[in-house]
């Protein structure tokens, strides 16, 4: 899992490990580890919305002066599966460049098993997520 970040590869090794039952507790866990939006996206001012997500999502990436990346996310609390989805991406991104962030394979869902626990309706809206998350990301390197 050399191609991502070493926090994201260790998440998608968890979750691909996890028995089937297991899954759904951990995604859980994940929709509560969404850190709240700085005062300036209050509102969403600034922050680009993911249609493709059943419930309304918005998202945000900054490359900092350091070459890593901030990632700011809003998911309403009562969609934990979407709220999920930013919670894995929040944590297993921290820190990471731009560079890493944009070498994050596009199936990193289906890496992580989450074909076998979730509606491939979700999953084309994580899959979303990441792709507007790395557009935004390539946008500001060019």
């Amino acid at each position: 899992m050399s191609d991502m970040p070493p926090k994201l590869a260790e998440i998608v090794e968890e979750f691909a490990s996890a028995p089937r039952e297991v899954v759904l507790e951990m995604l859980l866990e994940f929709s509560d580890t969404v850190p709240p939006l700085p005062a300036e996206y209050a509102g969403h001012e600034g922050m680009e919305q993911v249609p493709e997500c059943q419930t309304q999502f918005f998202l945000r990436a900054e490359i900092r002066p350091d070459a890593t990346v901030a990632t700011y996310f809003d998911c309403p609390p009562e969609a934990p599966t979407t709220r999920a989805f930013a919670g894995i991406l929040a944590e297993g991104l921290a820190g990471a460049t731009a560079t890493e962030i944009l070498a994050v394979p596009d199936d990193l869902y289906a890496r992580m098993g989450l074909a076998q626990a979730i509606s491939p309706l979700r999953i084309r809206g994580g899959t979303a997520i990441l792709a507007r998350l790395k557009r935004q990301i390539s946008d500001q390197l060019s």
